[in-house]
């Protein structure tokens, strides 16, 4: 296994630290303001056939309307694609700007808004196509592979988009065909499908900046404290998390395995915004997130997504009613960006795999 050598990345670096300090968290609402919004968003959606779809990651107050107003909650790939076969004119996608600008790509003929288009990822920050580009072009012999965690600039370069819940079937079926793979951009996630599968993988250098904060010692204690509890993680997490997990998956197969497992007790290993969920469907048990590498004051993402937070109720029905922080994605990028997204859904439907991810 190989890796771009780190000083030539974006990753982790000033970018990631400037999108940070510019992030302007929503004002806490009270519980008047909160029926207030709810019902203006849900008239404004009705009176413009909009549907809400959101990530499990949101606030759990736009979770629940989405819910409510006959959206979505799930899995950015999922999103569009109930965003694809939905009939509304408008999709509004709480989430993060790679996912508004899939439900684009799957839906070209519906308007597609976002509560804030600042609202990114550092992966796909990490991930810029001029380097990506010139990275592909000095290694054309290998079949590039991509995280859905990445703009449609990239997906655009590559030769399959893959999702956490499919990408080790997706690398199994290229390494027994002979490929070698390059893959972007995270590489705890690269790195658990090359243990997985044994395959020649070269490693663009980025990671999740919720996922890399799990650390293997903070878990130890945290299990010696809670010495009967599964361990759920995400694969984005560092190796050391991962080999400690009872289940490794992404965030539908943590959902599921936390309904599944016999435990009452469970740590999970990804953003907490997904106790919404997991409280929902599993009352009976408790949730304890996994430790991170600081407390507030120092921790880069403390469990919590800084991109996804800045999702609001506010700026929300600001969109809405403007029509505003419309996601555009060039029809011939998105066409090029279609065929390898194509290309994993009919490998999954030829394997009836669920098509299901992380972010």
């Amino acid at each position: 296994m190989a890796s771009i050598p780190t000083d030539t990345l974006a990753s982790d670096t000033e970018i990631v630290k400037n999108y940070l300090d510019r992030a302007e968290l929503p004002r806490a609402l009270g519980s008047d303001e909160v029926a207030g919004y709810r019902e203006q968003i849900k008239a404004l959606m009705a009176q413009k056939n909009a549907k809400l779809v959101a990530h499990y990651y949101t606030d759990a107050l736009l979770q629940e309307l989405a819910e409510d107003s006959g959206g979505f909650v799930g899995d950015s790939l999922e999103m569009a694609r109930f965003g694809h076969d939905c009939d509304a004119d408008i999709l509004v996608v709480a989430g993060v700007r790679f996912m508004g600008e899939t439900a684009k790509i799957l839906s070209p003929d519906k308007k597609v808004l976002m509560p804030t288009l600042e609202a990114t990822c550092s992966l796909d920050i990490a991930c810029p196509i001029d380097r990506f580009s010139e990275f592909c072009d000095q290694h054309p012999e290998r079949t590039v592979v991509v995280y859905a965690n990445t703009s449609a600039a990239v997906k655009a370069r590559s030769d399959w988009v893959v999702t956490s819940s499919i990408a080790v079937d997706v690398v199994e079926h290229l390494m027994d065909a002979g490929e070698k793979i390059l893959w972007a951009p995270d590489k705890h996630l690269g790195s658990y499908i090359q243990r997985k599968t044994g395959v020649d993988m070269l490693l663009w250098d980025a990671a999740c900046i919720v996922h890399e904060e799990f650390k293997a010692r903070g878990l130890q204690d945290m299990k010696a404290l809670h010495p009967n509890a599964a361990i759920l993680a995400h694969p984005e997490s560092p190796a050391a998390v991962l080999e400690m997990a009872d289940v490794v998956g992404s965030t539908t197969q943590i959902i599921k395995a936390a309904q599944r497992v016999p435990q009452s007790e469970i740590i999970v290993a990804t953003d907490q915004g997904i106790f919404h969920k997991l409280q929902q469907l599993a009352p009976d048990k408790t949730f304890i997130i996994a430790p991170t590498a600081g407390n507030d004051a120092t921790c880069r993402s403390c469990a919590n997504c800084p991109w996804m937070a800045m999702n609001s109720l506010e700026s929300m029905l600001l969109s809405l009613q403007q029509e505003s922080e419309e996601v555009l994605v060039d029809a011939e990028l998105a066409a090029k960006a279609m065929l390898p997204l194509q290309r994993m859904l009919n490998f999954a439907s030829a394997q009836q795999l669920q098509v299901k991810g992380k972010a």
